[in-house]
Protein backbone atom coordinates (compact mmCIF):
# COMPACT_ATOMS: atom_id res chain seq x y z
CA UNK A 1 0.00 0.00 0.00
CA UNK A 2 1.54 3.63 -0.84
CA UNK A 3 1.89 6.09 1.73
CA UNK A 4 -1.50 8.39 -0.03
CA UNK A 5 -3.41 5.36 0.92
CA UNK A 6 -2.31 4.87 4.46
CA UNK A 7 -3.09 8.32 4.54
CA UNK A 8 -5.95 8.57 3.41
CA UNK A 9 -7.41 5.69 5.80
CA UNK A 10 -6.02 6.76 8.95
CA UNK A 11 -8.20 10.23 8.19
CA UNK A 12 -11.39 8.34 7.27
CA UNK A 13 -10.89 6.73 10.74
CA UNK A 14 -10.08 9.66 13.06
CA UNK A 15 -12.90 11.74 11.32
CA UNK A 16 -15.95 8.78 11.00
CA UNK A 17 -15.23 6.40 12.90
CA UNK A 18 -13.46 8.41 16.40
CA UNK A 19 -15.32 11.36 15.78
CA UNK A 20 -18.98 9.57 15.52
CA UNK A 21 -17.68 7.37 18.65
CA UNK A 22 -16.86 10.49 20.15
CA UNK A 23 -20.19 12.25 19.61
CA UNK A 24 -21.87 8.68 20.76
CA UNK A 25 -20.66 9.19 24.03
CA UNK A 26 -20.79 12.91 24.64
CA UNK A 27 -24.29 12.51 23.83
CA UNK A 28 -25.29 9.24 26.42
CA UNK A 29 -23.32 11.04 29.08
CA UNK A 30 -25.16 14.38 28.60
CA UNK A 31 -28.42 12.20 28.56
CA UNK A 32 -27.09 10.54 31.94
CA UNK A 33 -26.64 13.66 33.19
CA UNK A 34 -30.02 15.12 32.80
CA UNK A 35 -31.64 11.56 33.90
CA UNK A 36 -29.66 12.25 37.03
CA UNK A 37 -30.93 15.56 37.49
CA UNK A 38 -34.37 14.91 37.02
CA UNK A 39 -33.86 12.40 39.74
CA UNK A 40 -32.46 14.94 42.00
CA UNK A 41 -35.19 17.09 41.34
CA UNK A 42 -37.76 14.96 42.31
CA UNK A 43 -36.69 13.99 45.14
CA UNK A 44 -36.49 17.67 46.22
CA UNK A 45 -39.98 17.39 45.27
CA UNK A 46 -40.87 14.93 47.46
CA UNK A 47 -38.82 16.67 50.89
CA UNK A 48 -40.94 19.45 50.17
CA UNK A 49 -44.27 17.02 50.27
CA UNK A 50 -43.36 15.40 53.22
CA UNK A 51 -42.73 19.09 54.66
CA UNK A 52 -46.06 20.15 53.35
CA UNK A 53 -47.68 16.70 54.93
CA UNK A 54 -46.35 17.15 58.23
CA UNK A 55 -47.55 20.66 58.45
CA UNK A 56 -50.87 20.49 57.06
CA UNK A 57 -51.68 16.54 57.91
CA UNK A 58 -55.17 16.70 56.94
CA UNK A 59 -55.71 19.18 54.37
CA UNK A 60 -55.23 18.42 50.30
CA UNK A 61 -51.69 19.46 49.28
CA UNK A 62 -51.71 22.43 46.50
CA UNK A 63 -48.67 22.34 44.20
CA UNK A 64 -47.93 23.29 40.00
CA UNK A 65 -47.27 20.27 38.13
CA UNK A 66 -44.91 20.73 35.06
CA UNK A 67 -46.51 19.76 31.79
CA UNK A 68 -43.52 20.02 30.21
CA UNK A 69 -41.21 23.11 28.81
CA UNK A 70 -41.80 24.64 31.75
CA UNK A 71 -45.75 25.16 31.48
CA UNK A 72 -47.41 24.25 34.41
CA UNK A 73 -50.60 23.98 36.20
CA UNK A 74 -52.29 24.05 39.49
CA UNK A 75 -53.21 20.65 41.02
CA UNK A 76 -54.46 19.18 44.19
CA UNK A 77 -53.76 16.08 45.82
CA UNK A 78 -55.71 14.65 48.30
CA UNK A 79 -53.65 11.38 48.85
CA UNK A 80 -50.20 12.26 48.73
CA UNK A 81 -48.64 9.64 51.00
CA UNK A 82 -47.67 7.28 47.99
CA UNK A 83 -46.55 8.76 44.34
CA UNK A 84 -45.93 6.97 41.23
CA UNK A 85 -41.72 6.82 40.78
CA UNK A 86 -40.94 5.58 36.65
CA UNK A 87 -37.98 3.02 37.12
CA UNK A 88 -37.28 3.00 33.64
CA UNK A 89 -38.26 1.31 30.39
CA UNK A 90 -41.66 2.75 31.00
CA UNK A 91 -42.68 0.58 34.38
CA UNK A 92 -43.86 2.98 36.89
CA UNK A 93 -43.66 1.67 40.71
CA UNK A 94 -46.08 3.08 43.63
CA UNK A 95 -43.75 3.98 46.42
CA UNK A 96 -43.92 5.56 49.84
CA UNK A 97 -41.99 8.96 50.31
CA UNK A 98 -38.97 7.35 52.27
CA UNK A 99 -38.98 4.55 49.74
CA UNK A 100 -38.67 6.41 46.52
CA UNK A 101 -35.96 8.73 47.93
CA UNK A 102 -34.34 5.38 48.71
CA UNK A 103 -34.88 4.33 45.43
CA UNK A 104 -33.89 7.91 44.03
CA UNK A 105 -30.25 7.80 45.74
CA UNK A 106 -29.83 4.16 44.53
CA UNK A 107 -30.47 5.15 40.61
CA UNK A 108 -28.79 8.55 40.88
CA UNK A 109 -25.37 6.11 42.30
CA UNK A 110 -26.02 4.26 39.86
CA UNK A 111 -26.05 6.48 36.70
CA UNK A 112 -22.84 8.30 38.33
CA UNK A 113 -21.31 5.25 38.08
CA UNK A 114 -22.04 5.23 34.39
CA UNK A 115 -21.48 8.03 33.55
CA UNK A 116 -17.19 7.58 35.37
CA UNK A 117 -17.54 5.00 33.20
CA UNK A 118 -18.19 6.94 29.96
CA UNK A 119 -15.84 9.88 30.70
CA UNK A 120 -13.56 7.52 31.32
CA UNK A 121 -14.46 6.05 27.60
CA UNK A 122 -14.75 9.62 26.52
CA UNK A 123 -10.82 10.23 27.31
CA UNK A 124 -9.84 7.20 25.20
CA UNK A 125 -11.32 7.78 22.20
CA UNK A 126 -10.02 11.45 22.75
CA UNK A 127 -6.39 9.32 23.43
CA UNK A 128 -6.63 7.36 19.95
CA UNK A 129 -7.73 10.56 17.91
CA UNK A 130 -4.77 12.05 19.33
CA UNK A 131 -2.78 8.78 18.49
CA UNK A 132 -4.47 8.84 14.84
CA UNK A 133 -3.53 12.12 14.22
CA UNK A 134 0.14 11.89 15.36
CA UNK A 135 0.75 8.91 13.29
CA UNK A 136 -1.18 10.87 10.09
CA UNK A 137 1.67 13.84 11.40
CA UNK A 138 4.25 10.98 10.59
CA UNK A 139 2.81 9.59 7.37
CA UNK A 140 3.15 13.10 5.97
CA UNK A 141 6.33 13.80 7.26
CA UNK A 142 5.41 16.64 9.09
CA UNK A 143 6.83 17.33 12.51
CA UNK A 144 4.81 18.25 15.90
CA UNK A 145 6.47 20.77 16.45
CA UNK A 146 6.49 22.47 12.94
CA UNK A 147 2.37 22.43 13.09
CA UNK A 148 2.17 24.52 16.61
CA UNK A 149 4.45 26.77 15.43
CA UNK A 150 2.52 27.55 12.28
CA UNK A 151 -0.67 27.16 14.53
CA UNK A 152 -2.46 24.87 12.11
CA UNK A 153 -4.32 21.60 14.28
CA UNK A 154 -5.99 18.79 12.53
Amino acid sequence: EDREEKIKRYEEFANEKLRGDLETAFTTRDKLFDDISEYERLATVIEAMKLARAEQPKDDIKMQVDLGCNVFCHARAQDSDKIFVCIGYGFHVEFTHNEALAFIADKTAHLRKKSIVLTENIARIKAMIKITLEALRELQGLSAEREEEEGHSF
